[in-house]
């Protein structure tokens, strides 16, 4: 082996950023995802979206797209493509007309739990080193850097 091979980079300031570590693991918790869903075709944004739906049937775009931290212009893309698929339906709003309500479909529902089975697992993986006490930490300390 090379000896350059063994050394590693000197990652400087970015090793003591929380950003940059928080970048990093969000690429390898997407990268996990996409292997073990790619086959039902869910990316993170739309299990997300799926599962706000599961929890607030006929809930508004806009606020959909705000509970997932989606613009509005590429929520509505997605909404189309979901839709396309048949696991969801939207309507017009009763109250606002200009408003549609979303609503998850039994086709979506279905979807929705084997993608949950399969993301528990990933969970219970990406966690593993972890202990409850520093999972609990974790979540408070992201759930303070998010806001």
């Amino acid at each position: 082996m090379p000896k350059s091979a063994k050394k590693t980079i000197d990652l400087g300031a970015l090793d003591g950023f929380v950003g940059f570590r928080l970048r990093i693991a969000q690429i390898r918790v997407f990268r996990d995802f996409e292997h073990s869903l790619t086959d039902l075709g869910v990316t993170p944004a739309s299990f997300s979206v799926l599962e706000v739906l599961r929890k607030n049937p006929g809930v508004t775009q806009s606020k959909l797209a705000s509970a997932v931290h989606l613009d509005r212009s590429s929520v509505v893309p997605l909404l189309d493509k979901l839709e396309q698929r048949g696991l969801l339906h939207r309507r017009a709003s009763a109250t606002d007309r200009r408003n549609n309500q979303i609503y998850l479909s039994r086709e979506g529902e279905t979807l929705l739990d084997a993608a949950m089975l399969r993301v528990r697992k990933l969970e219970r993986r990406l966690t593993a080193r972890l202990t409850a006490s520093d999972k609990k930490a974790v979540m408070v300390a992201l759930a303070k850097i998010g806001g």
